[in-house]
C-alpha cells in the first residue's frame, strides 16, 4: 500500500495557535474586513483580484490561522496595505536588549 505522503500528497495540518495569539488573528481579520468595506470591495471582488476563492477570503476576514500568510498578503496588496507588514518586528526591542546584555558581558570579560 502506498502512503499518502509517498504519493506527494501531504496531510494538511492546521497550526497550533494559542488563544492569546488567536485574538491577534481575529483582530487582523476584522481590520481586513473593515478595510474592504470602506473601499466598497465585496468578497467576490477581492476573490477576483487575488485569484483566491470566496471561502478563503471569508476565512481571512475571520482571522483563520489555517490560511497561508501569502494569501493574507495578496488581500492586503489589493487593499493597498501590504507595506503595513514591513513594520512587523522592525523595532525589536527585546532583541536589542538581549544583544546589549551580551555585548556588555563580553566587554567585562
Amino acid at each position: 500500500m502506498v502512503s499518502v505522503v509517498a504519493m506527494g500528497i501531504a496531510e494538511k495540518r492546521s497550526p497550533v495557535v494559542f488563544p492569546r495569539h488567536q485574538k491577534v488573528l481575529l483582530q487582523l481579520g476584522e481590520n481586513i474586513k473593515l478595510a474592504c468595506k470602506r473601499r466598497k470591495l465585496t468578497q467576490t471582488r477581492i476573490a477576483e483580484r487575488t485569484g483566491l476563492s470566496r471561502m478563503t477570503i471569508r476565512k481571512i476576514e475571520q482571522g483563520d490561522a489555517s490560511v497561508a500568510i501569502g494569501h493574507y498578503v495578496s488581500v492586503l496588496a489589493v487593499l493597498g496595505l501590504v507595506d503595513d507588514l514591513l513594520g512587523v518586528a522592525r523595532d525589536d526591542e527585546l532583541g536589542r536588549k538581549l544583544q546589549d546584555i551580551e555585548l556588555l558581558r563580553k566587554k567585562g570579560e
